[in-house]
């Protein structure tokens, strides 16, 4: 690969391409695999039982649906990343969108399986069983789960009918926004011409070093928002209405209490990090107001967030990101320096922007210990920063790899904990020897993700909490989505920012909003963020210690809940205690930079 070049990810060690007679054969392999778990679940008639006995017969059906589960899922994982990994790159590839809706519609009878499972173990003297199988005691929280779950199922019957519906309601609305947002074109004049850009590449430029074109693309991008919005509001409102329905149907108390659930956590526990996080606010916006200091500006606008604080910062190029990477990764381990290289070695990063390519970062599971990385990256620390993160999650696959696939259920909560550890070695590893300068900016770029993960993501979490609620009545229109997030984005911004420079579409921008199963997706990145401070915080207390119980931690992440697992490492996380702990972090680079701002405007 040319010096200039940025790498794609190699799929070929899957399938030589979706074209590819490999892959067709594979394809039908794996739709024919779940047909023969449906033919399972009839021969040990898997569902609802009334008075069902915890005899040897039922320890054997246990423990043979559950072997094939984890077969087929660990099947389908990899099928869905194959066909995911041409649709995130370009959303235009017709092949690839009718493999995908092809298997969408067949893994609606898994997730019927799925429910029908839930529903049996809910039968099931689920500690009974513990006791008895030993596969049963390797999957007890998974089954613990799914006894919680069944007794939030309505009947089968509806339950099939609502996963059959699915494809043309909640997950429909998921895929429209996913194909049309990643398609849409902003018209921006560049160099006195009119040009056609994606808006990946118009939102990259709320970094660029000149106010006057983060400006023009603020208001190009929300130009072409408000040109989008009224199919995009379609979609999220009836997100939101599937969401709701279903959630009530099913006896929950709310879209939140589900996303609780899903993420292993409860309400004292969310209460506890956001009043922390609130707390904060202010200390947030004395760095955003440090950084209208050092831009020389009376106070910052939407498009000056990202902006850089200085045109003198180290251009880092794909090259040196991946040494910088590999070599202080090296600091904390072998086995994580090992993986960085093994990941850029072996092409696992799909680095470049294009059209049709989705924005931002991701980490996907591929298969075994192998994940792929999304990004799109720039010459700039925080495309360093970036790529450390999802690193961070191909590490936490690595570790995860021991464990079934019903062992490995992940909630997002936990999800972030090894990206945002080595998004601080690498932080910590850049800091030191920079110059003055470099310092300032890896900082800045540090309390710049900090910011958004902690005040930009209260703001999300308020907005959908706001969202909801008015859903439960009727649809929201254009206007009144956007009320709620000028609002939401006042309440946490406060006077940091010019208030008629927001960002009112932000709620068509994120992508998470729009998934029946990501409600709240929002306040699990808090959560990682903070819990990942917390543990780097105990690594640099005694470094030994940690790495003996740090690696265990990362596989263990689907085997508990996450208080039970915070404990491990004597983490209170239901008190505001711990949460302001790893704020104080946060708190401490804040004042440093402020210092630093203070010395370079005398």
């Amino acid at each position: 690969m040319p010096a200039n070049e940025l790498p794609r990810w190699d799929m070929t060690v899957v399938y030589p391409s979706l074209d590819s007679e490999e892959f067709k054969e594979g394809f039908e392999s794996t739709i024919k695999i779940i047909a023969d778990l449906i033919e399972l679940f009839e021969t040990f008639d898997i569902r609802k039982k009334d008075n069902l006995p915890l005899d040897d017969d039922t320890v054997e059906a246990f423990e043979a649906v559950v072997a094939r589960f984890n077969e087929v899922l660990e099947t389908i994982q990899t099928t869905n990343a194959y066909i995911q990994s041409y649709l995130t790159t370009d959303s235009r590839d017709t092949t690839a969108q009718s493999f995908w809706s092809t298997l969408q519609a067949k893994q609606v009878r898994l997730s019927i399986l799925g429910t029908r499972f839930s529903a049996w173990v809910g039968s099931l003297d689920v500690e009974g069983l513990i006791g008895r199988s030993n596969v049963a005691s390797k999957h007890a929280h998974m089954l613990r789960k799914a006894k919680t779950e069944s007794e939030h199922l309505m009947s089968q019957d509806l339950e099939e009918l609502a996963a059959e519906l699915s494809l043309s309601g909640g997950s429909a609305w998921a895929k429209f926004y996913g194909n049309f947002s990643s398609q849409i074109l902003v018209e921006l004049e560049q160099d006195g011409e009119i040009k056609q850009q994606p808006m990946s590449v118009i939102r990259n430029l709320a970094r660029d070093a000149d106010r006057e074109i983060r400006r023009q693309a603020y208001e190009a991008e929300l130009e072409a928002w408000e040109a989008a919005a009224l199919p995009i509001s379609s979609a999220i409102n009836g997100i939101k209405g599937v969401v709701t329905t279903l959630g009530g149907r099913r006896n929950w108390d709310s879209a939140l209490a589900i996303a609780l659930f899903n993420n292993n956590i409860n309400q004292k526990t969310l209460d506890a990090m956001m009043e922390a996080a609130q707390e904060s606010f202010p200390d947030f916006r004395r760095y955003l107001k440090a950084k209208a200091k050092a831009l020389g500006l009376r106070v910052l606008a939407w498009y000056d967030l990202f902006a850089p604080i200085t045109s003198a910062g180290t251009e880092w190029t794909y090259e040196d990101a991946k040494s910088f990477i590999i070599e202080n990764f090296s600091t904390y381990s072998a086995s994580l320096s090992a993986l960085a290289k093994r990941a850029f070695d072996n092409n696992w990063i799909d680095a470049e922007p294009r059209p049709g390519k989705q924005d931002g970062a991701f980490c996907m599971r591929l298969r075994g210990d192998e994940s792929r990385i999304l990004a799109n990256y720039k010459p700039v620390y925080d495309g360093v920063s970036t790529l450390a993160h999802e690193l961070g999650h191909a590490y936490h696959n690595v570790n995860l790899a021991q464990r079934t696939y019903l062992q490995r259920s992940t909630p997002m909560t936990l999800a972030e904990t090894a990206s945002i550890f080595c998004q601080t070695i690498i932080k910590d590893a850049a800091l030191v020897g920079a110059s003055e300068e470099e310092q300032f900016i890896i900082l800045e770029e540090s309390l710049q993700n900090s910011c958004q993960i902690v005040v930009d993501i209260s703001s999300r979490f308020i907005f959908e909490t706001g969202l909801f609620s008015k859903r439960k009545e009727r649809e929201l229109s254009i206007d009144e989505l956007n009320a709620l997030m000028l609002d939401a984005q006042r309440q946490t911004y406060g006077d940091a920012l010019d208030p008629q420079k927001l960002h009112p579409f932000m709620w068509a921008v994120k992508g998470h909003y729009y998934s029946t199963g990501l409600s709240f997706y929002n306040f699990p990145y808090m959560f990682g963020l903070l819990f990942g401070l917390g543990l780097y915080a105990q690594y640099q207390q005694d470094p030994d210690k940690f790495r003996l119980g740090y690696d265990d931690l990362l596989s263990s992440t689907g085997l508990g809940d996450a208080a039970e697992l915070a404990a491990r490492f004597g983490i209170e996380i239901q008190e505001p205690a711990f949460w302001r702990a790893s704020l104080d972090v946060v708190r401490g680079d804040i004042d440093r930079f402020e210092s630093l701002v203070e010395q370079r405007i005398k």
